[in-house]
């Protein structure tokens, strides 16, 4: 069995096995991987705070810039880094502010979208992001949900799926084809069912995330892993930031 599966692709079991080097001295921590991840978090907020603040500002044209810099450059580091590991350490910071880049226009747009209809939506989901991410933290710490490999199986099989149907998405979107249960705001029953099953399992890939460090570190993966285990981490946190954001946006036109 591999000693590593998660959800989370930039978390696969080949990347830690190839890390793994009984030569090294240096090696990866769990409290070191959590340090980073905070580090990481930091410039996901100073990125999202500068481009949040030209919203504010009117430079609209400044931000949407930064916003397409954030998330190209994010995508294009997001796959250095996922296949080259030892680059996590230098791109990982790189790819939290790009994504906070990213995030802070994205989250301005859509704070003012709703500014009427649900009034601090933003806020709401980077409560709800971090307290489902403790909840999940620790249903995994007490081992109240334990990654068996059936839920590895369903986890990493339903990530695949929405990866693909997302994919289908944009793809009819380029044709003409909208499908307007997914679009932000759209409060049909369709629409929040999906969203409500892409925030489960964006929250559920948590606890694999969890699993990946801990057993990293338990078996002696080198120090740089600590930045790739955080950066995988991060994937996670900003995927369930946007999913339960949206999932908020389609509340919006019902609370009217």
């Amino acid at each position: 069995m591999a000693l590593f599966e998660s959800g989370n692709p930039t978390l696969s079991d080949k990347i830690f096995n190839r890390s793994l080097n009984p030569a090294n001295t240096d090696t990866m921590t769990v409290r070191g991987s959590i340090q980073k991840f905070g580090f990481l978090l930091l410039m996901v907020a100073a990125g999202a705070a500068y481009t949040w603040k030209l919203y504010s500002e009117f430079k609209f044209p400044t931000m949407m810039t930064l916003m397409w810099v954030g998330l190209i450059g994010g995508l294009v580091s997001a796959l250095i880094i996922s296949f080259k590991p030892t680059t996590a350490r230098w791109l990982s910071p790189a790819y939290g502010l790009l994504e906070g880049l990213a995030l802070g226009a994205l989250s301005a747009i859509i704070n003012d979208a709703f500014k009427k209809s649900y009034p601090g939506i933003v806020l709401q989901a980077v409560m709800l992001t971090f307290a489902v991410a403790f909840a999940m933290f620790l249903l995994y710490n007490f081992r109240i949900i334990k990654p068996t490999q059936k839920f590895r199986a369903v986890i990493i099989g339903a990530t695949m799926g929405i990866g693909v149907f997302y994919l289908v998405w944009m793809v009819l979107g380029f044709f003409g084809v909208n499908l307007s249960f997914m679009a932000w705001g759209n409060g049909s029953p369709l629409g929040i069912g999906i969203s409500l099953v892409v925030v489960a399992i964006a929250a559920l890939s948590l606890i694999l995330d969890f699993e990946q460090i801990e057993t990293g570190a338990a078996m002696g993966a080198p120090k740089y892993m600590e930045w790739y285990g955080a950066f995988g981490l991060l994937v996670t946190m900003v995927w369930l930031y946007i999913e339960i954001l949206k999932l908020l946006s389609r509340f919006a036109n019902n609370r009217n």
